[in-house]
Formats: C-alpha cells, structure tokens, sequence
C-alpha cells in the first residue's frame, strides 16, 4: 500500500498543468473567503489560479476578493468583474477568456462543491487522460446533504428524465462541479445556446455527442452553508425547455 500512495504522490509531483478555476459569483461575500481557503488548502502541490466572475454582487463580494487578492497574490486570485448579472454560461465564458492554464475547473461559490474533491478531479484526468472530469452525486459514494424530500425527488428526477430522453453517458447531468481540458472546454462551450442551469446540462450532452473522454468522481453537494438559492420555479421550466431543445438538436 506505501508502494502506491508514494506512486502516487510522485505522479502528483511530476503534473506539470496549470489548472484555471472559474467561480462564478453573485451576493457570495460570506462564501468567498472560505472557498478560497479550502482551494489553497487541498491544492498546495498544484500550479493554480483562480478566476472570480462577480456579476456586480451588490453585498460587497468584490471588496472581499480585493481581500484576498492581497493575502494570496493578485496573480492567484484574478478579478474579473461584469456589470450586472447575464447568466451562469457567459460567466464561463468571460472567465475562460482569462485562463491561463490548460485545464479548467468550474465550481460554485456557495460551499456546495467542497474543494477537498479537486485532487480527486485531478487524479482520475492524469490517470485515465480523460477530457472532462465530472462530479456526480448519483453513483456509489456520492450523495447530497441539507436537501429536503421534495428537492431530492426533483433532482432525481430531472435526470432520470434527462437519462431517458439524451442517453448522456455521465450519471448526474445537471451538477456543475467539473474539470475540463481548456480546449475541450473551448470547443464545447462554443456550440451551446442555454443559459442559466440548463447550461450545464447543455454542455455535458453536447461533449458526450462529440466523442469525449468523460469520467465521474462520486461527490456530496452539500446544500449553500450561507445565502439563499438561486434555483427557483423559473429555472425548472427553464430545465424541461432546454431537454426538450437538446432532444431535437443532438
């Protein structure tokens, strides 16, 4: 077992990618630091930056990345501000326009995709050379906490649905916690038109379509710690006309 943990730690050694982390934000001024915190903690071995798209948070998310810029270095942590709020995909876009690593991790704000699965992320690329590196919640090991019963069943059903129709090849379509190859990213993000949480989904159905190398690590979405949800009735409706659009076009 030494034998293969020292492997291991030497493969981790010998990575000589430089990983882009896009995290998009809106009213994240008590995530943000934490977040940024728990990224430096579990990636101290890896070369990294981390890109913040603030959509003009009104509660002073920005003041506090401006923080942090200048206990973690301004080449760590880049700012990259919009005027108001345009949408989950754009905000992917503006940042990827900035990366400057050649892999990208999209992860949210809010505490939800803890970063203690990065190395994870990481590995399973390195070991399987994998173009897409993806959190699902609906395999063994992985889950969800701070759900209540009905959301749970929404979740679940919103894929089983999406499993049905799209025949994907990845478990959990609509999670956002993923590590792509910068190019597959660029090529893949070009051909999608949905916004907002249908994004997500777009992207993963259109990069399966494309013949990628898509792998899953289980995860636990742990439910936003501070702030409230951005998902709301609109985004569901949202959801049933983008799987629809998908169904059509793929």
């Amino acid at each position: 077992m030494a034998s293969i943990s020292n492997s291991m730690e030497a493969k981790e050694d010998d990575n000589n990618n430089k990983y882009s982390i896009i995290v998009p934000t809106y009213n994240e001024r008590l995530n943000i630091a934490l977040i940024v915190y728990l990224i430096f903690k579990h990636l101290q071995n890896v070369n990294f930056e981390i890109i913040v798209v603030d959509d003009g948070s009104p509660d002073g998310t920005q003041e506090i990345v401006k923080q942090l810029q200048q206990v973690y270095g301004e080449d760590r942590i880049l700012l990259r501000p919009r005027a108001k709020k345009l949408g989950l995909g754009t905000a992917y876009i503006h940042g990827l326009k900035h990366a400057t690593g050649n892999f990208v991790v999209i992860m949210d704000a809010d505490l939800s995709h803890h970063p203690k699965y990065l190395p994870s992320f990481i590995k399973k690329q390195i070991e399987t050379g994998a173009s897409i590196v993806t959190g699902t919640r609906y395999v063994s090991g992985g889950g969800v906490h701070g759900w209540n019963l009905m959301r749970k069943l929404t979740s679940r059903g919103a894929n089983v649905l999406a499993q049905t129709l799209l025949w994907p090849g990845v478990s959990d379509l609509t999670g956002s916690f993923r590590l792509y190859k910068k190019s597959v990213l660029e090529d893949v993000i070009s051909s999608c038109v949905s916004k907002g949480y249908v994004f997500q989904m777009e992207m993963i159905v259109r990069a399966s379509r494309k013949g990628y190398h898509i792998e899953e690590v289980p995860i636990t979405f742990v439910d936003r710690v501070y702030g409230s949800s951005k998902l709301g009735g609109s985004e569901i409706v949202e959801y049933l006309k983008g799987l629809l659009y998908l169904l059509v076009t793929t």
